[in-house]
């Protein structure tokens, strides 16, 4: 009799914020490549669930709602994955909020509001899912920052703040359990055309809501999924994808006088 042969189960990846943007095009791409399953983590479970019907003909695919501010949804995010029976193998950091307002006119809550889901909410999603990782012979954590997690600039003081943590932690992560199985890439874009500024928070904790010039012209999100995929392929720990803009990193680097000069008066949104 004919043997039948099912093919072995494809490794999770999970990526918040996958509801638009950077993490939409992300899972577009991962579910082209047809090498992972995917969870699709974000609040508005109603854009998840339309993105996932463009994946599910590549890949399996769930949606598992969660809110990075919140601690309790990411506890029972945790947990939905557990009684699923996923592991993940990539978990893709990718959630977040960004800032339009100068650092004194900005109030001390939008403060600890952009904190709590750029950096607490990340890190707490981490320290939950890290156990089974481990358990499981490893995993990876693709960690999206930003520019402006290597300098700062005028109106991203918080975000920026918040961006430069995530570089303390992982950084640290990585130098504690890279040698346990547990690899971690930092990725950190420029301007990429996305709603983040859109959405960013100003001074009193409203919505911008208009879109940057620099957002407006910057790289395609399916662009830069790509770029990051091939750089994961390749083995970085750390890159900067974006236009011009990346390099005011080595500019800051090597001439940190002429970089403040120039960031001082550069148009920034």
């Amino acid at each position: 009799m004919p043997s039948h042969r099912s093919d072995p189960p494809k490794p999770w990846v999970v990526i918040t914020g996958a509801s638009s943007g950077i993490g939409e095009g992300l899972a577009l791409e991962w579910a082209r490549r047809g090498t992972h399953s995917l969870v699709l983590a974000a609040r508005n479970a109603d854009r998840l669930r339309h993105i996932a019907e463009s994946c599910r003909d590549r890949c399996e695919t769930r949606v598992m709602p969660v809110d990075l501010g919140d601690p309790l949804s990411i506890d029972r995010f945790a947990e939905a994955l557990a009684e699923s029976g996923i592991c993940p193998s990539v978990v893709v950091h990718n959630a977040g909020i960004s800032q339009r307002s100068l650092a004194l006119d900005t109030e001390l809550s939008v403060v600890r509001r952009i904190m709590e889901v750029n950096y607490f909410g990340t890190v707490h999603l981490t320290r939950k899912l890290l156990p089974g990782m481990m358990v499981a012979g490893g995993g990876e954590f693709i960690v999206i920052t930003s520019l402006v997690g290597k300098f700062g600039t005028p109106l991203r003081s918080a975000y920026s703040a918040s961006k430069h943590a995530l570089h303390g932690f992982f950084d640290s992560l990585r130098a504690e359990l890279g040698g346990q199985g547990i690899r971690v890439m930092m990725v950190c874009p420029g301007f990429i055309r996305t709603g983040i500024s859109i959405n960013a928070l100003t001074g009193s904790g409203e919505s911008q809501g208009t879109m940057d010039e620099a957002q407006a012209r910057g790289m395609e999100p399916s662009v830069f999924a790509r770029h990051l995929l091939r750089h994961r392929d390749a083995g970085r720990e750390e890159v900067c994808i974006g236009g011009r803009e990346v390099l005011g990193v080595w500019l800051k680097r090597w001439f940190p006088w002429l970089f403040s000069r120039i960031i001082s008066r550069a148009k920034v949104t």
